[in-house]
């Protein structure tokens, strides 16, 4: 099956909605035959996923910079842990191990990384589906605001739909496996 990048927080978060939408995606991800990718920690949202991934079968690929490594308390238990120079490689090398991308509810890094490879999509370097997974509505003010940005002529339709949504694990990677 395919290789899913998973972009999320290495914090928790203040809504129960998002450990359990975090722990219901991995499980689904493993049920489904998928391999997570993701940044390698153990700590916040992004244990929670490797977790549950592991815990239901799955296997579980994380990547990280070795400056990082003991700030982010890397998960040791994972399938494999990828150790990079720098961020730059961590991004790159997690796009070059994912068949396609998910952001779930973080702070500035799962935005960037968000931002990044869907602009690596709009300009053609890779042709993979992305989505927001968006847990208690955390992603509407954001969709709202990119949906204006169409209405305002900065930002192409298509470009717009290339960013799938939905409310619900099931739901998104329905959505992104019928593109894969």
């Amino acid at each position: 099956m395919a290789r899913i990048c998973v972009y999320l927080g290495s914090r928790e978060g203040n809504s129960p909605a998002f450990r359990q939408a975090t722990n219901k995606l991995g499980r689904t991800l493993a049920e489904r035959g998928h391999t997570l990718v993701y940044g390698g920690a153990r700590l916040g949202l992004m244990g929670e996923l490797a977790n549950s991934v592991l815990e239901a079968g799955g296997e579980a690929i994380g990547v990280m910079p070795d400056h990082l490594v003991e700030r982010e308390q890397a998960h040791f238990g994972l399938s494999e842990l990828i150790r990079v120079r720098n961020m730059h490689e961590r991004k790159a090398t997690m796009a070059a191990n994912a068949d396609a991308f998910i952001a779930l509810p973080g702070g500035i890094g799962t935005l960037e990384e968000l931002f990044e490879i869907w602009t690596w999509g709009y300009l053609g370097l890779h042709e993979k589906p992305m989505g927001l997974l968006n847990i208690d509505e955390f992603y509407s003010p954001l969709l709202t605001f990119l949906d204006s940005t169409v209405g305002h002529g900065f930002l192409a339709a298509p470009t717009r739909e290339m960013l799938l949504d939905a409310p619900s694990p099931g739901e998104l990677l329905d959505a992104l496996e019928a593109q894969l």
